[in-house]
Parts: structure tokens; sequence; C-alpha cells
């Protein structure tokens, strides 16, 4: 009997245990994504022309860095990059380039759009008709019920007849 008791409250304590380890997995919340220390532009550094780089280097990590632009460019590793208004992206309103290394143009995104709009790769066109198919809009065309088809039926033979009986055909 003993021994039953704590099989039992082993089972009922596992159990708890399992329920706590599922409270806690919904409590977790995913962490979004934050800029490494000192590497946030404010709005004084914006207005005195500081960008901030993502650099990707040719072992494909990235590095952040605050960078001053100086007449349209910029000075990384002892080379002067492009840095035009074309090229700068604005993440919670800080100005942000994306810089391979190995190149002296950073990532322009109206190109890369426009090839992805050749290449057919976009996602443009897609979001709308799946948002469409979602919500139900786009529906096969229903039917006539039969009811209706004899309705029709009767007032046209009924019109017949008519004609027929008064004596215009």
């Amino acid at each position: 009997m003993a021994e039953e008791k704590t099989i039992k409250s082993l089972i009922e304590d596992t159990l708890k245990r399992i329920e706590n380890l599922e409270e806690k997995e919904k409590k977790k919340v995913e962490k979004k994504f934050r800029l490494p220390f000192g590497k946030k532009i404010s709005k004084g550094q914006a207005g005195r022309n500081y960008v901030l780089v993502i650099k990707i280097n040719e072992n494909l990590n990235i590095d952040f860095r605050k960078i001053k632009i100086d007449s349209q460019t910029i000075l990384e590793d002892g080379i002067p990059r492009l840095a035009s208004n074309q090229y700068i992206m604005y993440y919670k309103k800080m100005p942000v380039i994306i810089l391979p290394s190995w190149s002296l143009e950073p990532f322009l995104p109206y190109s890369n759009y426009r090839e992805s709009l050749m290449k057919g790769t976009n996602v443009k066109g897609i979001k709308v008709l799946l948002a469409k198919m979602i919500e139900g809009t786009i529906l096969p065309k229903k039917k006539m019920p039969p009811i209706v088809l004899w309705i029709f039926g009767i007032i046209i033979a009924g019109a017949i007849a008519y004609a027929f009986i008064s004596g215009g055909i």
C-alpha cells in the first residue's frame, strides 16, 4: 500500500511539473532585435550627417558602425564609398546603409526590387491574391437555384399561353 501511494504521488508531482513547464513556455516572449550598445544614432547626429553602416564582411559576419557622410561619400577602411540619398534606408527613424565590404557601392533597394520583378521572385502580387483568397472575396460563381428556373419557366409559359388565348399570335 505504501508503495502505491508513493507511485501515485510521484505521478502527480510529475504532472504538476509538466504543467508548470508548459505555463513557462507560454510566458516566454520573443525578444525583439536591438542594435548593439552605442550604435544608435540620435536626431542630432542624424542632422550632422551621421549614418549607421551595417558592413557585411567577406566571411559573412556583420559589423555596425557610426560614420559621418562627407560630400556624399563615407570613408570605410580607408576606402571612399558612395553614400548618396538613394542608398540610405531608415530603421526606426535612423539612417542606415548596408555596405558589402567587397563593393564600392552600397546595397541599393530600388535595383534589387526591379531585379526581383524581372526574375519573377517578387511577392507583391502574391500577397494581394492571398489576402483576397483569405477574405473569401474570390468565390466561385453561384448557380441559380432550381426554384428560380421553375418560376421563370412558368412565367414564360404563361406569357405564351396568354398570347395564344388572346389571339395575339
